[in-house]
């Protein structure tokens, strides 16, 4: 079950690459095209509109997902992955993939927070099943 489980945890990873390698490549044209420079980049707000909302989905995969992340390996350290954790891993990894594309390729708020629920509700099961064995003391 562990591998069912870590799978989606490694394609997020995945998905983290390739959005760094999009992202370096939409900061590549903005400087060949002449509306950045390499010094603009310096600072959080320097990317122009083509590379700003890549930029802004990769901070994202390190904010919420880190706990997803820590949830997965305290689960599997203590041998308690189950069902609903491993479909609660796949609507995590499904739900970043559908906002992913919902905030880089559209600027539709509203269903980027619907396809964020996807996601949310995913970390938010790991969480609880995790607070659940440690608050009950099973483990």
């Amino acid at each position: 079950m562990n591998r069912a489980f870590l799978v989606p945890f490694v394609l997020h990873f995945g998905l983290i690459a390739a959005i760094y390698a999009w992202l370096l490549l939409a900061r590549s044209a903005a400087v060949k095209r002449g509306d950045s420079t390499v010094g603009d980049f310096h600072h959080a707000s320097g990317d122009p509109p083509s590379a700003a909302p890549i930029a802004r989905n990769l901070s994202n995969q390190f904010e919420l997902p880190t706990v997803a992340w820590f949830c997965a390996a305290v689960l599997v350290a203590l041998g308690a992955v189950g069902m609903a954790d491993v479909v609660a891993a796949w609507a995590f990894f499904v739900g970043r993939v559908l906002h992913t594309a919902v905030q880089t390729l559209t600027a539709n708020v509203p269903l980027r927070a619907l396809v964020f629920t996807i996601n949310a509700l995913g970390v938010f099961w790991l969480a609880g099943h995790l607070a659940w064995l440690v608050l009950a003391g099973t483990i």
